[in-house]
């Protein structure tokens, strides 16, 4: 086995946790990939796996030596697809990250839809809402909602998703409902943060033609979509964000649309991605995919968002 089939191997077996699953997805004897995986230990001087009867995972020598593998295939992938002319069909894994409510809610319902389009990307997809290190975590890109800080990323708009702000009907008959964005101050959120530092998120409304934020308190504060609707939904409080989200909970009632009459600001997002000369066809065609199927459902963007 040369030394570019064993960093396959290699990155196969952490990603997979077994030899086994690694060895049968590359075609070869369980054998032939423990034997090329020893000498790659001897060669480097170091222990790059730890193995149990159940598990296999990477040393702290071994994940960086993955992440540096990741890469290395990654612009071995893209130094290829230049002179192979295969922009029609792209070939190679596509490591994406985004939160797990857009994956659930948006992504995979249709993902089959993209294998379909692109037969030989094979899809690696991790959920969360940090700004990753792409180039030390081996990511391609990410999606990601909200205003973004400044980073050295490429940063492309997919939609303006609407948003809404809602409650339980238990809340409501607790707490009462609120009749104008000032009577938020009298009531409890479900906090939302950011999982990089504890700043909360205020609820933002249109009131006499400008933009006014809202800090409201709370007993619980959250950081992914997922549990921030379930906090609304155990009575916990209101909650902010886009109405995609709750649109099944505010027709069946669970939830309860409140302060409509006044404007929440549409939610961004966005797909981020390394700055580099040549962009992976792996990852041009999944977004330019991303932003057809986000289109079908928010609609264009307007040409100012575009652009910005």
């Amino acid at each position: 086995m040369d030394r570019l089939d064993t960093l396959q191997l290699f990155t196969r077996i952490v990603e997979q946790g077994s030899f086994t699953r690694a060895a049968d997805m590359l075609g070869i004897p369980r054998a032939s990939a423990t034997h090329a995986i020893k000498e790659l230990e001897t060669r480097l001087g170091t222990r790059l796996l730890e193995r149990t009867t159940r598990h296999v995972r990477p040393t702290l020598d071994g994940q960086a030596y993955y992440e540096r593998c990741v890469q290395v295939l990654s612009d071995l992938d893209d130094a290829e697809a230049a002179f192979r002319h295969v922009a029609a069909n792209p070939r190679g894994v596509l490591r994406v990250d985004m939160s797990g409510t857009q994956a659930a809610r948006m992504v995979l319902p249709r993902i089959g839809e993209f294998h379909a389009r692109y037969p030989d990307i094979e899809v690696v997809l991790s959920s969360g809402d940090r700004l990753v290190d792409l180039v030390r975590e081996g990511v391609d890109c990410v999606i990601r909602a909200g205003d973004l800080a400044d980073t050295n990323l490429v940063a492309r708009r997919l939609a303006l998703m609407p948003q809404v702000i809602c409650a339980s009907p238990d809340y409501l008959a607790r707490c009462g409902v609120p009749r104008h964005p000032d009577e938020l101050a009298a009531h409890r959120a479900v906090r939302f943060f950011a999982s990089s530092g504890a700043r909360d998120y205020p609820f933002e409304a249109l009131v006499d033609g400008q933009w006014r934020r809202y800090d409201v308190g709370g007993w619980l504060a959250v950081n992914d979509a997922e549990n921030y609707m379930q906090g609304a939904l155990r009575g916990c409080g209101l909650i902010q964000l886009p109405r995609f989200h709750v649109e099944q909970e505010l027709r069946d009632g669970r939830l309860v649309e409140v302060l409509g009459e006044w404007r929440s600001p549409d939610m961004r997002l966005s797909a981020l991605y390394p700055q580099r000369r040549q962009l992976s066809p792996r990852v041009r065609v999944f977004v330019d995919w991303l932003a057809g199927l986000y289109e079908e459902r928010f609609g264009p963007l307007p040409a100012q968002v575009m652009s910005a």
